[in-house]
């Protein structure tokens, strides 16, 4: 058995102030990021820049996460100053969200998102590792699943509330048809801020013990067998895991004939609202069935949803669907497999290995999961632009169903 089950002596339930406390900040932080990918798509499009560019910009975000990621598990688990390096991945954010505001062409907007998503990279696995260790074995999926709620209430109410202001802002007087967009990324900086205030004072990491011996890649070989073969399925998966950026670009593909780029934007924005919505109810019952059934049982019906997620967009592309039910139907089965997705990728995890390289192996699939997202995202805005949407989305379907597949091995 792994030994992974070192806890702070007095963690008497799953619900305590760390986790408390990183569910508020990681809310936080969601309504300042997720409120710039809820209108990212209606911005690049009346700053002229195409769907490929889009793929483009969140490939490399996420793939600058995902190496962020692995480095940063390493460091932590070497020197054991996590929480530092949590609060420099929170403040980076709202830095970010600057950079896109002042943007008026692609470039800016790329380091914007890089700055913002490296942040993302460096403080997750290090902010779940501490979750993982403030609870017990037996409590993680309801903490991770409460955790991702939180998280995803932020996801919520930031978009809702930029699509609103999004709204009301384009009543007023602007140089250009970007400076309504540019009013919400403005605001979205303040929450930014608040995130990196509420894990400095509520957040208390359980461990504080290094391992100056660690060695990068001595370390990287010595994982279990087990583990790289969940690693390699995770990422056969996540190269058809598509950013769902480009599911809110696809929406407001759809909408725009009928309704024009702004209003298909703020309905594509509110879809998106709405797959968090579901996020945010399902997560806590997700970790709470997969602590009484297995977690990975539970990960392999997510990844399956995932799957039906990217053929339901095809066929939406192929019949050139523009109705807001079925566009909805979609965005919900996807907010279904994402939380299913967040909350046990990472507590199969910590199933696997030892306590002692726990940081790094969450970091090692967040690399996993960045590298190939990048790959997924970059593929689907270059085949979207160059052939089809049509067939862009069927090739992700392709990959996520055999990730599916390859998931089942690892049961074992």
């Amino acid at each position: 058995m792994p030994e992974n089950d070192l806890q702070p002596s007095d963690a008497k339930g799953w619900f305590n102030r760390t986790v408390a406390g990183a569910g508020i900040t990681s809310a936080l932080g969601d309504f300042c990021y997720e409120t710039t990918t809820v209108i990212l798509p209606g911005f690049l499009a009346v700053l002229g820049i195409p769907a490929a560019m889009l793929g483009f910009i969140e490939g490399v975000a996420d793939a600058v996460a995902s190496f962020t990621k692995m480095v940063s598990g390493y460091i932590a688990d070497k020197l054991g100053h996590r929480k530092l390096l949590v609060l420099v991945g929170y403040g980076l954010t709202p830095v970010g969200q600057i950079l896109i505001a002042l943007s008026s062409g692609w470039v800016l907007i790329l380091l914007g998102r890089v700055v913002s998503w490296f942040g993302k990279g460096l403080r997750g696995p290090l902010r779940d590792a501490i979750v993982i260790q403030a609870v017990s074995p037996a409590t993680r999926g309801r903490a991770f699943g409460f955790h991702r709620a939180a998280d995803t209430i932020g996801a919520v109410l930031g978009p809702l509330l930029g699509v609103a202001l999004l709204g009301l802002a384009q009543d007023w007087h602007w140089e250009d048809t970007a400076g309504p967009f540019r009013f919400v990324l403005w605001l979205s900086v303040i929450p930014g801020v608040l995130a990196v205030l509420a894990f400095l004072w509520l957040v208390k990491d359980p461990q504080h013990s290094p391992n100056p011996a660690l060695k990068f890649f001595d370390t990287l070989r010595g994982l279990p067998v087990r583990f790289k073969r969940y690693l390699g399925a995770v990422g056969i998966f996540g190269i058809g895991d598509f950013s769902h950026a480009l599911l809110i670009l696809a929406a407001t593909t759809l909408l725009t004939p009928s309704m024009g780029v702004v209003q298909a934007a703020q309905v594509a924005g509110l879809l998106y609202v709405w797959r968090n919505a579901v996020q945010v109810v399902v997560s806590w019952p997700v970790g709470w069935l997969a602590d009484r059934i297995g977690h990975l049982p539970i990960l392999v019906a997510g990844y399956f949803l995932g799957a039906v997620t990217a053929v339901s967009t095809a066929l939406a592309f192929w019949f050139a669907v523009d109705s807001i039910e079925v566009l909805a139907g979609i965005f919900f089965i996807a907010g279904l497999y994402v939380a299913v997705q967040e909350a046990l990728e990472s507590t199969v995890t910590a199933d696997i290995v030892r306590a002692e390289t726990m940081t790094m192996s969450i970091g090692a699939l967040g690399t996993v999961n960045g590298t190939t997202k990048f790959l997924s995202s970059a593929a689907v805005g270059v085949i979207w632009t160059m052939v089809s949407p049509e067939l862009a989305f069927a090739l992700a379907a392709g990959f996520m169903l055999a990730g599916t597949l390859l998931i089942l091995r690892v049961r074992g």
